[in-house]
């Protein structure tokens, strides 16, 4: 007969030969969740080219949920990247997710566009996302359109961007390795003519304007990137600062507009760092 272990989530097969039940012992079961955790971040670990961890307090059932979601998402994205751009690869979709122009868009290893994402591709340097990025659900990239051809974007390795973003690629932005950005972070890599007040700005064109977000940066929500900005290695972004200029590597920035409001290094490190920046 069959019995389901509440504390588990596994079903245990119990065989009864002689009307007797044999239940495992509790080093048993331990055992066989430890071995199905190790399988799944093996797998994932392959998947991502990088060592994993599932929190064991994620009961084994939750995990075989997610990682069949996962499966689901990567055989969406191998059908879509194979009629949309000619070459099939490991790409995680979720749903509803539209990619526009894909030719001009490029993957790394195990990137995952969550539900509801958008991508435009049509750009001087196409969309580049690194190995290991996320892009949260109902995030926007694009670049221009085809009168006024936008930039592009590059986005190094294991950056991940929270819900509802936005990038502006009109101008070119480029965001380094392990860069972490909140909900509803907005770039705006391009700025309205404006000079003659006789004709509309909307008719007076635009003019790049570069983003630069170098590695390691911690992006708080609600941040807003003007054309122009330029955010030194290690630093801080406070929530709802608007950002334009350049500011040094291990600052903390926030406000609006958005200044230095402290260092995170020592002092013995800031000199070095100074010494670096010469």
């Amino acid at each position: 007969m069959h019995r389901r272990d509440s504390t588990s989530g596994i079903e245990l097969l119990q065989v009864a030969s002689t009307g007797a039940k044999t239940r495992p012992s509790l080093g048993t079961t331990a055992l066989t969740r430890e071995s199905f955790y190790r399988f799944c971040e093996a797998i994932l670990g392959k998947i991502k080219s990088r060592p994993h961890h599932i929190d064991r307090r994620i009961p084994p059932n939750v995990v075989l949920s997610l990682m069949l979601h996962r499966s689901a998402y990567a055989m969406r994205g191998l059908l879509k990247t194979t009629l949309l751009q000619f070459r099939p690869r490991v790409l995680f979709l979720g749903s509803r997710v539209v990619m526009r122009n894909a030719t001009m868009c490029h993957f790394g290893r195990s990137v995952t566009l969550e539900t509801g994402v958008m991508i435009d591709g049509l750009s001087q340097q196409g969309i580049v996302l690194g190995d290991n990025v996320s892009i949260g659900p109902h995030s926007i990239i694009r670049s221009g359109s085809m009168n006024t051809l936008g930039e592009g974007l590059v986005m190094g390795s294991n950056c991940s961007c929270d819900a509802w973003c936005f990038f502006g690629a009109g101008g070119m932005i480029t965001i380094g390795d392990n860069v972490i950005m909140g909900q509803h972070t907005a770039f705006h890599a391009e700025t309205h003519l404006h000079a003659s007040t006789e004709i509309p700005i909307r008719a007076q064109g635009i003019e790049p304007q570069p983003i630069t977000i170098e590695d390691d940066c911690w992006i708080g929500a609600n941040v807003t990137f003007l054309g122009g900005a330029h955010i030194g290695k290690g630093s801080i972004v406070a929530a709802g600062a608007v950002v334009r200029g350049t500011f040094p590597p291990f600052t903390v920035i926030g406000g609006v507009p958005a200044k230095v409001l402290k260092s995170r290094l020592q002092p013995a490190d800031q000199v070095l760092v100074s010494r670096d920046l010469q």
